[in-house]
């Protein structure tokens, strides 16, 4: 279990030291989501991770644009620069805005099932939201086998979504997410890239990562069979050597 910090109205993890890795998780993501990656990479690297406060602001302002003025102010905050961005879906989709905003402080993207250019929202609604089986195979959807998800992660979810106004604070955020679809933006990405993607991801899908393919100039893409939409959950080991290998070839 690793230490919460808190400051400066900031909740976030710092462990080890090193070449900055900046992980952002989604929309129901949990800091344990990246336990394998911060285990993996913290005797060599500095591994950083904000917690987005997505359930804490007010509802007129819980959006896209907000997210991403979290992210800079907490950037500067932690006073890095030459960062390399890791994003998994909705934390993948805030990335790329984010890029276009400060493209000169980050170095190299890594995205994996990253919103932005088409969601299955479909997969992550909630209409029966006081039934916990219902709940836990909808998050069971999530991944290609629903034994990773863990209890505390259902039960998180399910105290979430039993909440009315946190549920209109997840409705505001999937709206904000249609509105900002980045296809419609002038991208022109000149950092490595690297995309790893399940190649059964029923949120974000196969011909998602396509598309970011082909207008990210410098990417590299590499598909995890047997994986949904969270491969550093489902795949730790070979997510994080084929990430390995990129930071390795791409220094």
């Amino acid at each position: 279990m690793y230490k919460i910090k808190y400051e400066n109205g900031f909740k976030y993890i710092e462990e080890g030291e090193g070449d900055i890795l900046l992980l952002l998780h989604g929309l129901f993501g949990e800091l344990s989501n990246w336990d394998s990656v911060i285990n993996f990479f913290c005797l060599d690297y500095r591994i950083i991770i904000p917690i987005f406060p997505i359930y804490e602001k007010s509802i007129k302002n819980n959006n896209l644009n907000s997210l991403i003025n979290f992210l800079d102010n907490f950037i500067k905050f932690k006073k890095i620069s030459f960062l390399t961005l890791i994003g998994n879906s909705l934390g993948g989709h805030l990335l790329l805005l984010y890029i276009l905003k400060k493209p000169f402080l980050v170095k190299r993207i890594i995205l994996t099932g990253s919103s932005g250019l088409f969601e299955n929202f479909k997969r992550t609604s909630f209409p029966r939201r006081s039934d916990y089986n219902y709940i836990k195979n909808k998050i069971g959807y999530t991944f290609f086998s629903s034994s990773i998800s863990d209890k505390v992660n259902i039960d998180s979810v399910f105290s979430m979504v039993k909440n009315i106004d946190q549920v209109i604070r997840i409705i505001s955020v999937v709206r904000s997410v249609r509105n900002n679809n980045i296809s419609r933006l002038n991208f022109n990405i000149k950092i490595p890239i690297l995309l790893v993607w399940g190649i059964n991801d029923t949120i974000t899908p196969s011909f998602v990562v396509h598309q970011f393919n082909n207008f990210m100039d410098l990417s590299t893409l590499k598909f995890i069979e047997n994986c949904c939409h969270a491969p550093m959950m489902e795949h730790p080991i070979k997510f994080n050597n084929i990430l390995k290998d990129f930071l390795i070839n791409n220094p």
